[in-house]
This record gives structure tokens, C-alpha cells and sequence, in this order.
């Protein structure tokens, strides 16, 4: 069963920027015209970054889970005092992109997954 929001008409025919496999084994998904939205409207700062984006989900520091929303998982990689985070809902398996930024802290939430140093 795949996520209902990535199998409607609009999204499956819109051009995917980048699939990517999280280390919790679920594919985060972002579509090219979400991206141009994404840096034209919220985070100019990551424009040409998306490969950085896709990175933070597949090879993540650590991720947390939402104190607010238990399907959104915050990514992040990076050290103090600068980090990439990629926040990705997941639903039925599958995910996609709500929005990336660069912190300088992380966020409290339960942490799900730290990569193994």
C-alpha cells in the first residue's frame, strides 16, 4: 500500500526530483515542481542544494521523530554549530519532502536512528 498524497494523478505525473531510501527503510520522495517551490517560497538558502537534501535523507546523522506529528521524521547531518535537517512525512511505507533548512540546533523530539560512528 503506497502513500495516497505520491499515487494521485498530479504527483505521478509530475518529474521526480529525487527518490531516496532512508535508513529507516521507507523512500522519501520529491518532485521538481515541490522544489522550485520550496526555494522560491520558504528557503531560497537551498537553491542548487538538492543533492545535499537527498544526501541527509539517505546518509542522516540521526533522526527524530516529531513531537508533534508522529508520521514526520526529521533528518539531520552535519556537526554543531551548522546542520542540514530534510523533514519527510511517511505514510504507508512511502514518504515525501514536507521541507529542508539549515539549523544550528536540533530540534527535541524522540530520536529514532543515529548512525554508528
Amino acid at each position: 500500500m503506497g502513500c495516497k498524497w505520491l499515487e494521485t494523478p498530479e504527483v505521478m505525473n509530475q518529474e521526480m526530483l529525487f527518490e531516496v531510501v532512508t535508513p529507516l527503510g521507507f523512500v522519501v520522495r520529491c518532485t521538481r515542481s515541490y522544489w522550485e517551490f520550496l526555494i522560491t517560497h520558504k528557503h531560497p538558502v537551498l537553491r542548487g542544494r538538492e543533492g545535499q537534501v537527498a544526501q541527509v535523507l539517505a546518509d542522516p546523522d540521526q533522526a527524530r521523530r516529531s513531537r508533534k506529528d508522529p508520521d514526520v521524521v526529521l533528518f539531520y547531518r552535519g556537526e554543531s554549530p551548522r546542520w542540514l535537517c530534510a523533514v519527510a512525512r511517511r505514510e504507508h511505507g512511502s514518504g515525501f519532502l514536507i521541507t529542508a533548512y539549515p539549523t544550528d540546533a536540533i530540534k527535541a523530539g524522540e530520536e529514532i536512528w543515529i548512525k554508528s560512528r
